[in-house]
């Protein structure tokens, strides 16, 4: 027990801050901006370190599950911290733009800021570093169908008629997610695998054993549950802090996202220092493709049963970031080898998403 209490230290760190900020009720939001922001950074810190464990223990159950629902449980352990997030920050955040701009900001984050930085610290290191292209290609091309069908076509859909195309959405989601998952665990799991040669070692020490499955599905949960009770206060401390700061508009959308794509970061920055690209771009592309692909009928869902539509088609200054990104990507992930000068070219992407959205554009 005391083992696993080491182990499981972040989770209980955001334990001990549930029970704060419970216990603090409104004086986190009482005393003006200041404090309500001091808070607000507090509670994220908080609900990245219970993501992390959840992510952990999702890991976990995907090694002794196996495929295909090893990947299913990855994916929707990563999905369900990001729909959690973002629907309680929407029941306190009514702009109707919150779930498109934070697919968008995702998006953004994993394949510009995650590749991006991955590629360069990774070629930096290591020079050229391989992997399987076939994945870079599948990956990019649901991705940009998964944002042109959801993402982009709403723009040309009349107001009247929204429920309808809606409804749509979400089916057509459901059915690409299927396919690829049935090719990604089936006929082509080879797609996305990468045979490195492996180094011999002179003592086979056996990897540290997590907890059992039991434990693991009861902590995932567990986990879960504390991002949503965090999430609450994080929501009401975050509306008090902006209300007296001039910040963009998007800046609640940044927020979810990096909670969301936190995990993924540490994993993929380890992955390419250890000059296991492959694993990059299945973290990167796989977590942009899950955050459109199985986020967005959530959140149609949603609003088909509350009668009120989101704003989900993308202005055009994020469109053309998302045309190029995607363009980057075909182009640089098309020979089964990246460089530092690749992951350059993302990471200015990035650059270029930040100083836009700073710009409130």
């Amino acid at each position: 027990m005391q083992a696993l209490l080491k182990q499981e230290k972040l989770l209980l760190l955001a334990v001990v801050a549930v029970i704060i900020a419970y216990a603090a009720g409104e004086r986190l939001t009482a005393h003006g901006a200041a404090t309500a922001a001091v808070a607000t950074a507090l509670l994220v810190i908080a609900i990245i370190c219970a993501s992390q464990r959840v992510a952990f223990h999702a890991e976990q159950l995907a090694h002794r599950l196996g495929d295909p629902y090893g990947t299913m449980v990855l994916t929707l352990s990563a999905v369900l911290v990001e729909v959690v997030v973002l629907g309680i920050v929407m029941s306190h955040d009514t702009s109707p733009t919150l779930v498109r701009d934070t697919i968008y900001a995702a998006v953004m984050l994993d394949i510009n800021g995650i590749l991006g930085l991955a590629a360069l610290m990774g070629g930096i290191k290591h020079g050229e570093q391989s992997y399987n292209d076939d994945s870079g290609r599948v990956y990019t091309v649901m991705i940009l169908t998964a944002m042109a069908i959801s993402m982009i076509m709403p723009e040309f859909v009349p107001r009247d008629r929204w429920h309808l195309y809606s409804g749509f959405t979400i089916f057509i989601m459901i059915m690409l997610y299927a396919v690829f998952l049935r090719m990604q665990t089936g006929p082509h799991s080879y797609f996305f695998s990468y045979a490195y040669p492996e180094k011999r070692r002179r003592s086979a020490t056996p990897p540290p054993r997590g907890p059992d499955t039991l434990w693991s599905v009861g902590l995932l949960v567990a986990g879960v549950v504390i991002i949503g009770a965090l999430s609450e206060v994080m929501a009401q401390s975050l509306n008090v802090s902006l209300e007296h700061v001039d910040v963009p508009p998007a800046f609640p959308a940044l927020v979810v996202a990096l909670i969301s794509a936190s995990p993924e970061i540490l994993t993929a920055l380890r992955a390419a220092l250890a000059n296991r690209m492959q694993s990059v771009v299945n973290i990167a592309l796989g977590a942009s493709l899950s955050t459109v692909i199985l986020t967005v009928p959530l959140m149609e869902a949603l609003a088909l049963y509350t009668g009120q539509p989101f704003e989900m088609a993308m202005t055009p200054i994020q469109t053309m970031m998302v045309l190029v990104t995607l363009v980057v990507t075909a182009i640089n992930l098309n020979d089964g080898q990246t460089n530092a000068i690749e992951g350059m070219t993302h990471f200015a992407l990035f650059a270029t998403f930040l100083m836009l959205s700073a710009l409130g554009l």
